[in-house]
């Protein structure tokens, strides 16, 4: 007999028919002899309503009134669930997130779960009742017992939590679609089911936009190993799992704030190779990495900053045992670029770095928290270890730094993050024959752009930003720092772009703009029409040629790549706005990701 915790969301709940086809999916769930938690939603479009009213009655209603009012729409779903339950003959009872002792921190309308007492759950489970839970709300631990809600994806978060703490089997997560797909089907129709996603792969999906599943609640299940099963509210079609490797044993405790960083990771077997001032054209980061690709030289991290003038950088590092392969190859076609595509540009030049090291943090608790690369970069810069390039993703921040200041970089970032056992060098991940080189390509057209002109190339600088921004709360997602560099008053100078959520860009360019002049720095330029196209998989690691597939397909369809920036498993490009639909699209495509049948998605 397994325990399974299932979650329903909205939809699946929206009307009394709905209602009674999620209560008969539970009983018969029941009866084929598994023991079961049920989490569910407010009822379809509940919780906006609930928003609309508070916002006719007051401009700028309380955070406690909010959640006080929101808290209210899963109560209505779960009444009346266990009602329908009640109906069928199965033993049902529900309660609310208090009742049923998720504890959270004392943080309205965004609160993180500190424990959940399961003592009462558990005998009710032992009674043979399903018990049906409030998604979405919890209690905070303070004497005066207030209600709190876990903001966007709440009831995800309920769920994979209350599944963590009562050691169930797994969690389902049910929803309007079949699992998670290979693109947003509504964009592109013959996106396809995935039958099985890795946890990191998910979180960078979660983070893309992917909202099937939110990312606290991938965060969760990686942190504790707890499988997760996202499928249909409507058929019985088997969905998508999501794995996770056997985690370290975690504490309950603190169970959302748990250690933000879990590991600290280095390579010291790298170099870097740059090419400056190549044409900032369509087809060029194409033809460089084509090239790259033909000639079996893998490649790590890559960034592309963002353009001077007409011409743009692009470096990229590798193996030390192949940098000379690398650097023959780009020092052959950089001149085919400037005069095959564009002249004017002029000679570029290739720069080649050795010893150098790649350093990195890694932990899922990085997710939805601000200060921790500026963290990663204060302590960088109190150790007297200058950045030299910074690549993202939602798990892991890499600093090239250089090799002699390795060891003190790795000692530094080890004290802060409070990181014990000692750091080796990263194993290559070798993935299966029968791994997929792209899992999935997402698109998120809700970022903009800013990029600060002459940022003083020195210890402490990106500390100084990127804290500067994480004290306002402003989440930064691609980091690039160029590689050209300027001679200012004396002093060499880069320039550093990064990209946020569109709503905090203009806040934090003013904000920028005013610390440009205590700081030094050049001009503020901001961009809102820009779109940032990925792709996620766990095959691309030590496949040349999967980043030059994805260029290559945006050039022959003429979309221009503004930014490039790289993680294990993913590849990101900022193109503009208007080409970022047909950018995903024709990458979906190129990877054999579209098939023959289309995905139904309810309007």
């Amino acid at each position: 007999m397994a325990l399974i915790v299932q979650k329903y969301g909205g939809s699946s709940v929206g009307s009394v028919e709905r209602i009674q086809a999620v209560a008969q999916r539970v009983h018969n769930t029941v009866k084929a002899g598994n023991s079961l938690v049920v989490v569910v939603s407010a009822m379809g479009k509940t919780t906006d309503g609930l928003v609309k009213l508070a916002n006719e009655l007051s401009k700028n209603p309380s955070r406690r009134e909010m959640d006080m009012l929101l808290s209210t729409g899963e109560q209505v779903s779960i009444a009346l669930l266990s009602m329908a339950l009640q109906e069928l003959g199965q033993p049902a009872i529900s309660l609310t997130g208090a009742q049923v002792g998720i504890v959270t921190e004392a943080e309205y309308s965004r609160a993180r779960i500190l424990r959940i007492e399961t003592t009462r759950m558990e005998r009710h489970i032992n009674e043979g009742k399903v018990v049906v839970v409030a998604g979405f709300q919890g209690v905070c631990s303070t004497e005066e017992l207030e209600f709190t809600t876990l903001g966007r994806g709440g009831s995800d978060t309920s769920a994979v939590a209350l599944a963590a703490a009562l050691r169930a089997d797994f969690c389902e997560i049910y929803t309007d679609v079949p699992g998670i797909l290979t693109t947003d089907p509504r964009l592109v129709a013959e996106a396809q089911l995935i039958d099985e996603i890795t946890s990191d792969e998910m979180l960078e999906l979660a983070s893309l936009g992917a909202k099937v599943l939110h990312p606290r609640a991938v965060e969760i299940a990686r942190n504790f190993g707890m499988p997760l099963v996202v499928r249909s509210s409507w058929t019985d079609a088997p969905g998508t799992w999501v794995t996770s490797p056997k985690p370290q044993p975690r504490s309950l405790i603190d169970l959302e704030l748990a250690r933000t960083v879990d590991g600290v990771e280095f390579d010291t077997n790298q170099a870097k190779v740059a090419l400056l001032r190549v044409p900032d054209q369509p087809g060029v980061a194409a033809r460089l990495f084509g090239e790259i690709a033909r000639q079996k030289v893998d490649v790590d991290l890559i960034i592309q900053s963002i353009h001077e003038g007409n011409s743009n950088d692009i470096a990229f590092t590798v193996m030390t045992p192949i940098l000379k392969k690398a650097e023959a190859v780009a020092s052959a076609i950089a001149p085919v670029l400037c005069s095959q595509i564009n002249p004017k540009v002029g000679e570029a030049e290739v720069m080649v770095q050795q010893n150098i090291a790649k350093v990195s943090i890694a932990g899922a608790g990085m997710i939805g928290r601000p200060g921790v690369a500026a963290q990663m970069f204060a302590t960088l810069a109190e150790a007297g270890v200058n950045i030299q390039m910074i690549s993202t993703s939602e798990v892991k921040v890499s600093c090239v730094v250089d090799a002699l200041m390795c060891d003190r970089a790795v000692a530094a970032l080890r004290e802060v993050f409070e990181i014990e056992t000692s750091p080796t060098p990263p194993t290559p991940l070798l993935p299966l024959s029968s791994t997929p080189l792209v899992r999935a390509v997402a698109l998120d057209m809700n970022q903009a752009r800013l990029a600060i002109r002459q940022v003083q190339d020195r210890p402490g600088t990106a500390a100084k930003l990127f804290g500067l921004l994480a004290r306002y709360n402003v989440s930064v997602d691609m980091i690039i720092q160029s590689q050209r560099c300027h001679m200012v008053n004396g002093l060499p100078t880069r320039d550093i772009a990064f990209t946020v959520a569109r709503m905090d860009a203009e806040a934090a360019r003013e904000m920028l703009q005013e610390a440009a002049g205590e700081f030094g720095w050049g001009e503020v330029v901001l961009d809102n029409a820009i779109a940032k196209v990925s792709i996620v998989g766990a095959g691309m690691v030590g496949q040349p040629g999967v980043a030059a597939k994805m260029f290559e397909a945006l050039a022959q369809h003429k979309i221009n790549i503004q930014m490039i920036a790289t993680s294990e498993i993913k590849i990101s490009c900022v193109v503009d706005r208007e080409q970022g639909v047909k950018a995903l699209q024709v990458i979906h495509t190129a990877f054999g990701l579209a098939g023959s049948e289309r995905i139904q998605v309810p309007a």
